[in-house]
């Protein structure tokens, strides 16, 4: 390879870096001493060797769409499910299990990861979303919760009327 195409490369690598859409995280020491109204709490709780995990963050969590709900409608936490910290969460405190394959106190009762956690704004759990999903499809999950829309159809029926009905006025919001 010559130096102008690897410079030409590099260059490209580059500015797709910096396009790409970034969920502000936070961890769960910051989340635990954050008021945020009305947000939701969404936790990913994760673990180093997760490939999915891997997968979820360079391929549905780059995604602009998914960046801007979890950035403007959730307070976004990442959690290592090993973590070999002890921490604070609505008001008591969680110690890790320790070593691979012994979940954290906090990620007790999950059935594998990656697998994500809404919180109500007092810390009670809200939802489990276990599992890798696709920018698009995770989309519409974040959106059903984040809207409100969980009060009013059954995620099934929110899926059929999605693209047609509530995608729109999705994307305004996004702006």
């Amino acid at each position: 390879m010559n130096i102008k195409k690897a410079l030409t490369t590099i260059l490209a690598l580059l500015l797709l870096g910096a396009v790409q859409a970034q969920v502000k995280w936070k961890s769960i020491d910051e989340a635990s001493k954050a008021k945020i109204g009305t947000k939701l709490y969404f936790v990913d709780f994760y673990t180093d060797w997760c490939g999915y995990c891997k997968k979820m963050d360079r391929q549905t969590f780059t995604d602009p769409t998914v960046a801007k709900i979890l950035n403007k409608y959730y307070y976004p936490v990442k959690f290592n499910a090993e973590s070999s910290q002890t921490v604070q969460w609505a008001g008591k405190t969680y110690r890790p299990a320790g070593g691979r394959g012994r979940a954290h106190e906090l990620a007790a009762g999950l059935r594998g990861y990656p697998s994500y956690v809404l919180y109500r704004a007092d810390g009670s759990p809200m939802q489990i979303i276990p599992g890798f999903y696709p920018p698009q499809d995770f989309a519409v999950v974040l959106w059903y919760f984040a809207s409100g829309d969980c009060d009013r159809y059954p995620f099934e029926q929110y899926q059929k009327i999605f693209d047609k009905e509530i995608k729109p006025t999705m994307m305004k919001q996004l702006k």
